[in-house]
């Protein structure tokens, strides 16, 4: 009989490449994971890794056996969300994935709720960018993701996976408070020809929309500084250092320094919660997203009265 465990293992390494960054999406050490193989190629009389350079590779066998392993570990997921359905009780465990201010503007209402309301679930949160959420929930690694895309820039989303919208959320153009546009009640991209800008770090979601929606109204983007987090944007807004796009949710306080001001036209992101397909059966996927929908309405209820 093959352990499941040591499957899950060995496909890991398939998928990602290395021992080392298997041992990441696990979370457990390099040495487990290796350790869980050596114990698979006993049990299966066949060598699934070999020496290549520093590193090592998986063997033809191996790579057979994970294929399978893949087949068999969507149908106990497949078996485990039926049983739950059956069940109808909201418990075990949840692995979460959401992006950075998600992660602070919804996750912890939402968390609360579900701890109040189901005790027996437990739920793990990471922190990760759009794009691991969607690649870790694809692969198993995640059982929900919290995500987002422009509305001028939707992201495409796997076969296989199923999406909630939870909100929109509107972003405003933050200047600096003596900025000769801080007092206007709207303004044009175009009128902020020549800005400087405060942006996220190249690669990331907020960094390549920012740059495609400036050019897009025809402005070059002269990024001064990068910050990934939008508090610290506006900090560096409020000090005199550039112009940056700021989605309601990311916001906290806004410094004395800095003045937020809508855009024309209205530029917004959409918010949703992903799953697998296949799971979609579980309650607790369900009370997840019930309780990220919660959430998303007493936010935008709060900027209603603000």
């Amino acid at each position: 009989m093959l352990d499941l465990n040591r499957l899950k293992a060995l496909h890991a390494v398939h998928v990602y490449g290395s021992v080392g960054a298997a041992a990441d999406a696990l979370m457990v050490t390099p040495s487990a994971v290796s350790q869980q193989i050596a114990k698979l190629e006993r049990e299966t009389g066949a060598r699934l890794m070999e020496r290549n350079g520093r590193g090592v590779r998986l063997t033809d066998a191996a790579g057979l056996l994970a294929e399978h392993a893949e087949r068999i570990l969507a149908l106990v997921e497949t078996a485990e969300a039926d049983f739950e359905a059956l069940r109808g009780a909201v418990v075990g465990r949840l692995n979460v994935g959401a992006f950075a201010t998600a992660t602070r503007g919804l996750m912890p209402a939402a968390l609360v709720s579900l701890k109040q309301r189901h005790p027996d679930l437990w739920v793990q949160l990471s922190e990760r960018d759009p794009d691991r959420v969607v690649r870790e929930v694809a692969r198993g690694e995640l059982d929900l993701g919290v995500i987002q895309d422009w509305l001028n820039r939707p992201m495409a989303i796997p076969e296989g996976l199923s999406k909630a919208t939870l909100l929109d959320d509107v972003a405003d153009v933050a200047v600096p408070a003596d900025h000769p546009l801080a007092g206007e009640r709207e303004i044009e991209l175009a009128a902020l020809r020549g800005e400087q800008w405060i942006s996220g770090s190249p690669g990331t979601v907020c960094h390549d929309w920012l740059v495609f929606t400036l050019r897009s109204a025809s402005l070059e983007p002269v990024i001064a500084c990068m910050a990934d987090e939008y508090p610290t944007q506006l900090a560096l807004v409020a000090a005199g250092l550039g112009c940056a796009i700021v989605p309601r949710l990311g916001r906290d306080c806004v410094p004395d320094g800095a003045r937020l001001v809508p855009l024309r036209p209205r530029q917004s992101r959409r918010i949703y919660a992903v799953w697998r397909t296949d799971a979609a059966r579980r309650p607790a996927i369900r009370a997840m997203v019930e309780a990220l929908a919660e959430s998303s309405r007493k936010q935008e209820n709060a900027w209603a009265v603000n």
